[in-house]
């Protein structure tokens, strides 16, 4: 999306499979807005779910099993299949109806079967450096 994400709901990971939490994140955005792939991939999926549009790439490079992004409601501007590159539009944010207040994409990623903070893709943390206990290190 243009600009730097809003997010209006966090992600708030499940402490059970099936139980509450939110498994991914919620970012403002009007309708219309142009939805851009976060990483390159490949398009898995681009289609309604449940009456809204859902759209699915899978990142290249991103281990085994491979890391999966999901947008909705959107309208796919790509389709199954398609190769997609960082920052290409892939989607447009639909009408609604969305589950927040006002309008936004909710953006997830998954690993497998495990839901992760989509954030991580575009956050960067602060390194912190932790000792090795254990390993010797020759003083000369």
């Amino acid at each position: 999306m243009p600009g730097p994400p809003v997010v209006i709901r966090g992600w708030e990971p499940p402490a059970t499979p099936y139980g509450p939490g939110h498994r991914g994140v919620d970012l403002a955005a009007a309708p219309g807005t142009e939805i851009r792939a976060v990483a390159p991939g490949r398009v898995t999926f681009a289609g309604p779910v449940a009456g809204q549009g859902v759209l699915t790439i899978t990142l290249d490079g991103s281990g085994s099993p491979p890391l999966r992004t999901t947008y909705e409601p959107v309208r796919a501007l790509v389709q199954p299949g398609e190769r997609v590159n960082t920052g290409q539009p892939v989607a447009v944010l639909d009408a609604g109806p969305w589950h927040c207040a006002e309008g936004c994409l909710h953006w997830g990623l998954r690993r497998g079967e495990a839901y992760l903070n989509p954030l991580l893709l575009i956050r960067r943390g602060h390194v912190r450096l932790l000792p090795v206990f254990g390993v010797g290190v020759g003083v000369g």
